[in-house]
């Protein structure tokens, strides 16, 4: 199954970071990884503008307070790391030190366009072992961590994104989900 990572990067001002599902090895010798990006996240122009970035892989311990801030926030609208210790590999971009098991740092070597996403094609740099614990998969973030709809006396309405739940007989039909 697909792994969940946290794509961190950095332009030399700003740092951000992005939940990402598509990242795999292509090569053991030199070790290369493919990262594919949406065009429309803040992360991506990050990347292809510095030409590093880190997979920092999420352990099956991570809350679905993680996920929120990485996966249902943009950078564009503040500083997803202020406020947090973090360190940073030899690439100068953040290592996230909690809720993962590993981290990849990478240098893009090429990059194509496929559409909505850009494929990054990297070399890597540096990588660590954190713990041992197990990377947590998309299955295992649907059943285990992303909030569960549960069944209500009431009328209610869940966001089919993030999970937030709306309670009301009728959904008005300008809303917008809060997260």
């Amino acid at each position: 199954g697909y792994g969940l990572y946290v794509i961190t990067c950095s332009d030399g001002s700003r740092d951000n970071g992005m939940i990402c599902n598509t990242v795999m090895q292509i090569t053991d010798s030199p070790k290369k990884v493919a990262v594919c990006i949406n065009k429309n996240n803040f992360s991506h122009d990050m990347i292809a503008g510095s030409g590093i970035m880190n997979v920092n892989c999420i352990s099956d311990d991570a809350s679905f307070a993680l996920f929120r801030k990485y996966g249902y926030t943009s950078g564009k609208n503040g500083n997803k790391f202020e406020n947090e210790k973090n360190i940073r590999s030899d690439n100068g971009v953040i290592v996230l030190t909690e809720h993962i098991n590993a981290y990849i740092s990478l240098k893009v070597e090429q990059s194509t366009d496929v559409g909505t996403h850009t494929l990054f094609i990297c070399s890597v740099t540096q990588a660590q072992v954190i713990s041992d614990k197990e990377t947590v998969t998309y299955t295992g973030y649907q059943k285990n961590i992303k909030p569960q709809t549960k069944p209500a006396e009431k009328t209610v309405w869940v966001c089919s994104i993030c999970g937030h739940v709306f309670e009301g007989e009728t959904l008005p039909d300008d809303y917008i989900c809060p997260v």
